[in-house]
């Protein structure tokens, strides 16, 4: 698929979401996206708790986190930004709140294998039930990994 064509399905709906676990490869998915689209801006989980501040992982404290990166989020898409997320995001009600306002794509980026990360695990994940796109990592390179992004997206 050519550039010109990605920059036209990824110019439609501004902000792109990958949540899931950590090491499932949402960031690195994210990277590549963001080579693809127009005026592209990266938030990142682990970047924003270092701005932020923000190293606690209770509930309270990943609520907040999630809270953050959806009105900067909602921020950056209006002044026209195409906004790719990377972040683990637990919570069905706030991703779902950001897709209730504004166009995403909400990719759910998820593995079987333990790639160095899974002290960060977080056990109270709900997996996404509607308007998103499954991205199973397992035993795939990052280039079988975008095929199967560049197919949904088509």
């Amino acid at each position: 698929m050519s550039k010109k064509i990605l920059y036209n399905i990824y110019y439609i709906i501004m902000i792109y979401w990958f949540t899931g676990q950590p090491g499932s490869g949402k960031t690195t998915l994210a990277k590549k996206v963001l080579k693809l689209v127009s005026n592209p801006i990266h938030i990142d989980g682990d970047n924003l708790r270092s701005i932020l501040n923000n190293f606690d992982y209770s509930e309270t404290g990943r609520r907040k986190n999630i809270e953050n990166v959806i009105s900067i989020a909602r921020f950056l898409d209006s002044k026209g930004f195409t906004v790719v997320i990377s972040v683990v995001a637990p919570y069905r009600d706030l991703r779902e709140s950001l897709k209730s306002t504004n166009k995403v794509v909400e990719f759910y980026v998820h593995t079987l294998e333990l790639r160095g990360r899974e002290k960060y695990f977080c056990e109270s994940y709900e997996k996404p039930e509607k308007n998103f796109i499954n991205i199973d990592t397992t035993g795939k390179t990052v280039e079988e990994t975008m095929s199967l992004i560049y197919k949904n997206l088509s």
